[in-house]
């Protein structure tokens, strides 16, 4: 599926000569991966670790992610006042916030955060932290946003939080959402929420883990790394609303049940294995929550049809699935 780049050890030489040898095999390695995915689509990705294998129940580990979106002020009420609590960076308040964040019991005491880091904009300002609570995680209620702003926020899920659902015809895949990771592709999830219909969005590629990777998604010794690449791939690309590509984001290693975009988005896909062989080059926003995997894996077996994208041999369903964005839990852990 996605391109894979030479190992960051490859592009290390002593001499120009091995300098210029590395990079035109990265070229070549990059072009392949990038014909894997759709034709056209771009070539960008990003991951998060690991973060397939939550349950609702649990939280997943997030790599140690604690990011935001600047330009970006939050509004709700406040648990700390950012006048009497300061700190050098973004990623220090954002921590801040988790920390309160951490029980097994409740919901988390801040779910947002805002933080001043523009010395020059924030003035007496610089530094302040707010630690806030919103009425809904799922629909922050936002104050100010544009390049004027000079305030950077963050969302924070609890244990049973921020979890949404892609209905399709087959089941509901529940996905666990990751803010601190994908600030900005979770915010475009978050957009997409209030559609009564995510017309236009749907899956249209599938392919199984055929006898490459087993049940659990391991990689089987000596077996190709495909075709079938293990995925399922499709858009979330709604009608009637506005997509701009998103930032790469943090961008782990692929395991089964990750959910990430393809390129800048607003193609996507699950993957149905892990995929260590693509390295660290999806944006991975969320995780499919494990009991739910069955579903993906019963879109992978849907009659398809045989294509070719970039001289890569892929499996197009002969009947695209629709999908719809849907809430499945408010800041109070209600439907």
């Amino acid at each position: 599926m996605g391109r894979r780049q030479s190992d960051p050890e490859a592009t290390l030489c002593s001499t120009p000569v091995l300098l210029l040898v590395g990079l035109f095999s990265c070229a070549l390695v990059y072009a392949f991966l990038s014909m894997v995915l759709k034709p056209n689509a771009p070539s960008s990705f990003s991951e998060m670790e690991s973060l397939a294998m939550v349950k609702q129940s649990k939280v997943e580990s997030d790599g140690g992610c604690c990011r935001g979106i600047e330009n970006l002020e939050l509004w709700g009420a406040a648990v700390k006042w950012g006048s009497e609590f300061k700190f050098n960076s973004s990623e220090e308040c954002c921590q801040a916030c988790k920390g309160m964040c951490s029980g097994t019991d409740g919901p988390c005491l801040c779910d947002s955060w805002v933080f001043c880091g523009n010395r020059e904009a924030c003035g007496s300002k610089f530094g302040e932290c707010w630690l806030k609570k919103q009425k809904d995680t799922l629909s922050p209620e936002r104050q100010e946003t544009g390049e004027t702003v000079s305030w950077t926020s963050g969302i924070i899920f609890g244990r049973g939080e921020g979890i949404v659902g892609l209905e399709t015809p087959y089941g509901t895949l529940h996905i666990k959402l990751l803010p601190n990771c994908a600030p900005h592709s979770v915010a475009y999830i978050l957009e997409l929420l209030p559609l009564r219909h995510c017309a236009g969005c749907q899956f249209y590629r599938a392919e199984s883990r055929g006898e490459s990777w087993d049940s659990e998604g391991n990689h089987i010794k000596d077996a190709s790394f495909g075709p079938p690449f293990a995925l399922v791939q499709g858009t979330l690309e709604a009608q009637g609303a506005t997509f701009k590509e998103l930032p790469t984001e943090f961008c782990p290693t692929l395991k089964r049940g990750s959910v990430a975009w393809i390129g800048s988005g607003p193609e996507f896909f699950i993957s149905l294995a892990n995929h260590e062989e693509w390295k660290k080059e999806y944006t991975i926003f969320a995780s499919v929550l494990p009991e739910d995997m069955h579903i993906a894996e019963t879109i992978a077996q849907l009659p398809t049809t045989a294509d070719v994208w970039n001289n890569i041999n892929v499996s197009v369903l002969e009947k695209p699935v629709p999908l719809t964005l849907r809430r499945i839990k408010t800041s109070n852990g209600e439907d």
